[in-house]
């Protein structure tokens, strides 16, 4: 991050910063994001990996919706690379005319002779058979034609078929992934979208888009590396695919959290929304290659000592009662340590 991007973000941060009157540390026990990270997104020293950081941030600053936005295009500005810079190459000469005059142009074209005069024009070649109608070319045609008669009845019908579904046409060839934008990009956001997915169609291949992707991917059964790979492509037109990318409202799982956890309900909340800001289709990838789950981000470990699946953890009805059975264990919040401080509720305008 050494752009323009980069320095706008920050600046934008510490705008929301400076108009609450709470300091690094009360602001890092209210989001659960650490006093450190915070300077340095702040300072512009770095930039947060996933927009959901900033949203909590922002939020608990009192950013709108409109400032929400901005932001989050100021976010991908910053986590953008920079365009290596290309250096202009020698101009090409300039191709010679057809037919142009290599003689002095004073002289009239009659009075050349040798290298200088021009060629007469050529006639036209006299209307014959074709050349590929050449009687011994014919049994090559017809053996050809027989050849490949079957195989052009199985490709047309699939060819065009692909032709229609731009990802499979050569306009999409290869995967899609971080950092990309156009219309491949926006071909899967469009498609992810009809599966019921709550994303924009923006073009950009960022962080939200990847996040459904790998949603995507894990309850497709797919590699879920969050890279729209030709399997991928594939399973995204696929009809018949029973995947839904539709998902709880903010408000449906803050409700559920406050029937199922009764006596600490409130802290359940704001552990839950440290984690995931009540989102169910929440992943998060770690630095050990792993990730986190659902509403309450539970761990891989977790799942297994649950007997679960990131499949049942995106439920956001299992991923409830999951949290529920390691809270109930100690009848405190120690299996989410980063959010572990009391957070303070937002204060209703």
């Amino acid at each position: 991050m050494g752009h323009d991007g980069g320095r706008e973000f920050a600046a934008a941060l510490r705008g929301l910063k400076e108009r609450t009157p709470h300091s690094f540390e009360t602001l890092a026990a209210r989001t659960g994001i650490s006093r450190s990270a915070l300077h340095r997104y702040c300072s512009g020293k770095s930039v947060p990996a996933d927009f959901a950081t900033v949203e909590r941030f922002s939020k608990r600053c009192g950013a709108g919706r409109e400032e929400l936005l901005g932001l989050h295009r100021l976010w991908v500005l910053a986590t953008e690379p920079e365009a290596p810079k290309v250096e202009p190459g020698p101009p090409e000469p300039e191709p010679a005319e057809a037919g142009a005059e290599r003689a002095r142009p004073d002289r009239p074209a009659s009075e050349r002779s040798g290298p200088d005069k021009p060629e007469p024009a050529a006639e036209p070649a006299p209307v014959g058979r074709p050349w590929w109608r050449s009687p011994r070319l014919v049994g090559v045609w017809v053996a050809l034609v027989v050849g490949a008669g079957l195989l052009g009845v199985v490709r047309t019908t699939a060819g065009a078929a692909d032709e229609e579904r731009m990802l499979l046409s050569d306009a999409c060839r290869g995967p899609v992934g971080m950092g990309e934008k156009g219309e491949c990009v926006r071909e899967v956001q469009r498609l992810l979208m009809a599966a019921g997915g709550d994303i924009e169609v923006t073009g950009r291949f960022i962080g939200d888009t990847r996040r459904l992707v790998v949603v995507f991917q894990t309850l497709a059964g797919l590699h879920d590396n969050g890279v729209v790979d030709r399997s991928t492509k594939q399973a995204l037109y696929n009809e018949d695919l029973d995947v839904s990318l539709a998902a709880w409202d903010t408000k449906r799982v803050a409700d559920r959290i406050r029937e199922v956890f009764g006596e600490d309900a409130e802290q359940a909340l704001r552990t839950a929304e440290c984690q995931s800001l009540l989102e169910p289709l929440t992943t998060t990838s770690q630095a050990d290659a792993t990730r986190t789950w659902g509403v309450f981000q539970l761990s891989e470990d977790h799942l297994r000592e649950l007997g679960g699946t990131p499949v049942d953890s995106l439920d956001p009805e299992w991923n409830i009662q999951a949290a529920h059975r390691l809270w109930s264990r100690h009848k405190d919040f120690r299996a989410w340590p980063h959010c572990i401080v009391k957070v303070e509720p937002v204060e209703e305008q």
